[in-house]
């Protein structure tokens, strides 16, 4: 790429050409300020703050949409920038609700900030705005369209996921965004739509009140169990570094809660594994519906269940690594401890807000109870830390108690595209050859980009996998499909950009250089555990000797069935 030669503020800089002023500037320390850019999404120029000024050149031009060009002096304040700044925030705060420093959206919403930077005054919004209606997605999202400001990047990324449920609609001389009414189109519930709005208008639907209950009751026992990608994502919540390792520091906070228990959800990840693995070995030897796809991601299976039925029979029956763990204790776990399971309740801490749906399905219900009973997101957490007065970077770190087992490497892996994939590979490999893998990282599988695909052996046999993260890379595998039903085995499909490490419920901000340190980080934790292959964790083989002793209980808790499903319940909260 060719490179060219620009100043911003006076200071040289050597840069791609191509690029535009606003990503220059980011790369190199900058701060311009930006609401509607995002650069997972189209370039649309329409919040008018990230002014500049060019030398030469009349008017103030946004960054976000201009593209450096050799020998560029640029300015990126000055009173002129400042003034149309002051005055672009008081029109955008004309078109929001404000609440912003008293309620839950605050963390997520940049305008409060600009505002204190600029000068600009937080007026209340236009009376067109107050009859303008919240929603609610299912069990999963809120979205307050009293606080939106039009700047339509939840209705690029929903309609990049390939789902189009958010809709711009006209309403006499303005335009609102609204969720689609037309019953063929229907929210998966990845929460996308939350991690791109600048302005915190989408949120997920909010548990602390119902999670801090049972702290109350002496005669509940109360688990947490944390997913393997939050580890290295909630410690941006505390001003760490993205991709910092925060485990013991997360159970330390959440022992200062109350809570009795905090297990590991990466143990589940390693009964998922095993259990997906088995499954696949079953399906390549005996002829099996193939390919196999994971059903890991909840959105995913929504979306299949919604708008693919015809692909049920190709989805694994195995259970997502929360709802296994969740099961293992309220069977396994309870019966060594002597826990009425009536008694116990699993929140879990996952990455994502469609987790919130997942553990409503009757489907997942073992003996009339949920396996997990409250989900919420690494926002919410850290949230609920911050009002408690809990600073991850001070408290003294805890290990998890993990009575259930310490997890493998493979377990910690399920946090980043592919990681699922390369987990039951290491596990399937193993059982199909009885021979142990001398090299257990399949590398081809890693990686932001959207789409993997690969050849492995597994004996002498060959495997045809595919990676996929993103809805609308999925329905580019499922046209192949179309052409050659053969063309792969097995499938991993995530909705959310880098799988779990970007999901709806992670902190914000997000993109890929973000997304690329979580997923690193997790990595590194794999090649440093002692045993790398789920279905050699000593205490799941314990817990198959004792307790998951024949195929009866194994389904029972481990597997599941899907179905197809009409369209989410669509609330109007106001």
């Amino acid at each position: 790429m060719r490179k060219i030669k620009v100043k911003i503020n006076g200071k040289a800089i050597t840069a791609n050409e191509g690029d535009s002023v606003l990503e220059i500037a980011t790369k190199n320390g900058i701060d311009i300020p930006a609401l509607c850019y995002h650069p997972d999404l189209p370039v649309k120029a329409n919040c008018r703050l990230c002014l500049i000024e060019i030398k030469g050149q009349n008017g103030l031009h946004t960054a976000c949409s201009t593209k450096a060009r050799q020998g560029m002096d640029i300015k990126t304040e000055s009173p002129k920038i400042k003034l149309a700044r002051a005055t672009n925030l008081e029109l955008l705060f004309a078109q929001h609700c404000e609440e912003c420093p008293d309620c839950v959206h605050f963390p997520n919403c940049k305008l409060l900030e600009f505002a204190k930077r600029y000068g600009a005054k937080c007026q209340k919004y236009k009376d067109r705005k107050k009859d303008r209606p919240v929603y609610q997605f299912g069990p999963s999202i809120v979205f307050d369209s009293r606080k939106c400001i039009d700047c339509r990047n939840c209705v690029d990324v929903c309609n990049k996921e390939n789902v189009g449920f958010l809709e711009i609609k006209e309403n006499g001389d303005f335009h609102e965004i609204c969720p689609s009414e037309n019953p063929d189109i229907d929210c998966i519930l990845c929460g996308q739509c939350i991690t791109h709005c600048p302005v915190g208008a989408i949120e997920a639907v909010g548990e602390f009140e119902d999670v801090e209950k049972p702290l109350n009751h002496p005669d509940k026992t109360v688990v947490f169990q944390i997913a393997p990608s939050i580890r290295s994502s909630i410690g941006e919540e505390f001003d760490m570094p993205h991709g910092s390792v925060v485990t013991d520091q997360i159970v330390a906070g959440i022992k200062e809660l109350g809570v009795d228990k905090v297990f590991d959800v990466c143990v589940g990840a390693d009964y998922t594994t095993t259990e997906e693995a088995k499954e696949l070995k079953s399906r390549i030897e005996n002829g099996g519906v193939l390919p196999m796809f994971t059903s890991c991601c909840p959105s995913w299976v929504k979306y299949v269940e919604f708008r693919h039925p015809e692909l049920i029979p190709h989805l694994t029956t195995a259970r997502s690594p929360h709802m296994m763990s969740g099961g293992v204790i309220k069977t396994y776990w309870a019966e060594k401890e002597g826990i009425d399971p009536k008694n116990i309740y699993v929140v879990s801490i996952m990455p994502c807000t469609s987790k919130k749906y997942e553990i409503t399905r009757k489907e997942f219900e073992i003996d009339g109870l949920r396996p997990v009973d409250y989900v919420m997101t690494t926002r919410e957490l850290a949230y609920l830390f911050k009002i408690k007065g809990i600073d991850l970077k001070k408290v003294k770190p805890i290990p998890a108690d993990n009575p259930i087992g310490e997890p493998t490497g493979a377990g910690v892996i399920y946090g980043a595209s592919g990681g699922v994939m390369e987990s039951a590979l290491r596990s399937a490999h193993e059982m199909m050859t009885g021979k142990d893998l001398k090299k257990v990282e399949f590398k081809e599988v890693r990686g932001m980009q959207g789409f993997k695909a690969a050849t492995t052996k597994i004996g002498k046999r060959k495997v045809n996998i595919a990676v996929v993260n993103g809805i609308a890379n999925a329905e580019k595998i499922l046209e192949e499909l179309k052409e050659d039903p053969h063309k792969y085995d097995y499938i991993e499909v995530m909705t959310c950009f880098g799988g779990c490490i970007g999901g709806g419920g992670q902190p914000i901000p997000v993109n890929d250089e973000i997304r690329k340190k979580r997923a690193q980080a997790l990595y590194k934790i794999d090649t440093k555990t002692k045993v790398r292959a789920a279905h050699k964790n000593p205490i799941l083989i314990k817990s198959y000797e004792e307790y998951f002793t024949n195929d009866k209980i194994i389904h029972h808790i481990f597997h599941s069935s899907f179905s197809p499903k009409k369209k989410t319940c669509l609330k109007r909260l106001r």
